[in-house]
């Protein structure tokens, strides 16, 4: 093993791994590889990398079957391929678009009236970059040594597995020591005629050949809000059906600011309704039916495209962990404290486990982590607790730590002291656009040095600003840190610095002045 290897391995503060423990990590031959890795998106690969860099022999499966609608695509999983990445993409384009309009203000000599993206344009240069991503993954596995096949694997007990091999069909077997599942999941579909046949979903939305038009969102999580909010920038009129609440989950009143500020923008949602059907007419647009449960009446409307962002199912079926003895719950698979599932030498990591985040970060670190603990003696377990993440919507919502509504249901009301307050960004004054819904606040305990339990934020670039007060939470923030930080002005983040008004006081929580 190469002396950089050896430093990999020895990164962590916690590794209790030695040259010798990965130089003959691999050296038992009763199994045809120590680590098969089913499955090659962010958990499998971040997890077949590393154990490969401690000396593992390591081979990873992944098959990507299309969907209903035809579309398909390379390694690297749902956030390389119709996640993170090209949601992004689309999100900088539309910020874009806005930015353009804006500059108009500031002076710039823009001729926007007839300003429009072109969609096709846009899908490819979003495809370009994911294909370019798709071959420098391949090359960095086989730079690392991890033998890759593009087939779906199986058990048929808890060592063995078989595949397909590609182009003949033929069926082969293997034999790992360890095997961990990362197959993630795929959006689902509801049980109604024509959703199937007629709908798309954010697995085909990114590489979409023809323009989305008048779109029907059916969802409100995040992935409904931001394919809804990228498509609003881009021009389109998309429609959110809802069928319970926005942002299940989420901070309560975050979330209902979020969708004031998409109603706002001109993104109209269809309260309390479910589908029930969806039918091509003669001029090849969609006439979708709905029920409304509040109202119990029954309404329809004609559609371009409709876009399903009803949730995700883990990708079990193909499986046959039944042979291997692993246990599910929900469609996913349960796993313990170190990932480790019912069956012994089997683990899991990623959005395919019962009740952790499905975050791509998470997933990745946690794939890392595992692999140490196997090949590196590592001890360091995943710490799930207080992840932030993001909604990317034109004033993005990011947060970290607990709900308000969770701080209170877990250390009563009268514990809790929330902070609060409205800002105005200063690079909205001139092109003066709307202030109402830039809002941050801080869940903390009410005695001592009131440590802080969450952080919510809604405006320009929040993911950015989160990532950061992230770390200070994990470390024990308190307010008193917290108000003792001098801001840097003129930022947004710096208004975390400057929150000195809670509810409980009544007082107003709007500023005068961006110095207020």
């Amino acid at each position: 093993m190469s002396a950089m290897k050896f430093l990999r391995c020895s990164a962590s503060s916690t590794f209790r791994s030695t040259l010798r423990w990965c130089r003959h990590a691999s050296s038992n031959p009763r199994y045809d590889f120590d680590l098969v890795v089913l499955g090659g998106g962010s958990a499998g690969l971040a997890c077949a990398k590393e154990a490969a860099d401690c000396g593992a022999r390591v081979l990873c499966f992944d098959f990507v079957k299309p969907t209903p609608a035809g579309t398909k695509w390379g390694i690297g999983g749902t956030c390389v391929n119709v996640g993170c990445i090209p949601k992004k993409l689309m999100h900088q384009a539309s910020l874009l678009g806005e930015a353009v309009h804006e500059a108009v203000a500031y002076g710039w000599n823009v001729d926007d009236q007839n300003l429009r993206p072109d969609w096709r344009k846009l899908v490819r240069s979003v495809q370009n970059h994911i294909k370019s991503v798709n071959w420098v993954t391949r090359v960095d596995l086989r730079d690392k040594k991890v033998e890759y096949v593009n087939s779906m694997g199986s058990f048929l007990d808890s060592h063995n597995i078989e595949y397909v091999a590609r182009p003949s069909a033929e069926r082969r077997q293997v034999t790992s020591k360890f095997v961990v599942v990362a197959v993630g999941g795929r959006p689902r579909y509801p049980d109604i005629p024509g959703a199937q046949e007629l709908g798309i979903t954010s697995d085909d939305i990114f590489s979409y050949e023809r323009e989305p038009g008048r779109t029907l969102v059916v969802g409100a999580g995040y992935v409904g809000l931001e394919c809804a909010c990228f498509l609003k920038g881009l021009g389109y009129e998309p429609t959110v059906m809802v069928r319970s609440i926005v942002l299940r989950g989420f901070d309560r009143q975050m979330s209902e600011l979020l969708a004031a500020m998409m109603t706002d923008r001109g993104i109209p949602f269809l309260g309390t309704t479910i589908p029930k059907s969806v039918e091509r007419q003669a001029d090849g647009r969609l006439l979708v039916r709905y029920h409304n449960t509040t109202t119990q009446t029954d309404g329809s409307d004609v559609f371009d495209t409709v876009l399903w962002a009803i949730g995700r199912r883990g990708l079990i079926e193909e499986l046959n962990l039944e042979a291997a003895g692993v246990k599910t719950r929900n469609g996913k698979i349960v796993v313990d404290a170190a990932e480790a599932t019912s069956a012994a030498h089997i683990f899991a990591v990623g959005d395919i486990i019962y009740g952790r985040p499905e975050l791509t970060p998470v997933a990745i670190l946690a794939g890392r982590l595992l692999a140490r603990r196997l090949f590196a003696g590592s001890k360091q377990l995943m710490d799930y607790a207080d992840v932030a993440t993001t909604v990317f919507t034109p004033l993005e919502y990011s947060c970290v730590g607990m709900s308000e509504e969770t701080a209170i249901a877990l250390h009563g009301a009268e514990n809790i002291e929330v902070f609060h307050g409205y800002y105005k960004p200063t690079e909205f004054f001139i092109p003066q656009k709307s202030v109402r819904h830039c809002y941050l606040k801080a869940v903390a305990e009410i005695s001592g040095d009131q440590k802080i339990l969450g952080l919510h934020y809604i405006g320009p670039v929040a993911g950015e600003v989160i990532q950061g007060f992230a770390a200070a939470l994990k470390s024990g923030l308190t307010v008193k840190t917290l108000l003792n930080t001098v801001g840097i002005h003129p930022t947004t983040a710096e208004e975390f610095t400057r929150l000195s008004i809670t509810k409980r006081s009544g007082r107003d929580p709007t500023p005068a002045s961006c110095c207020s």
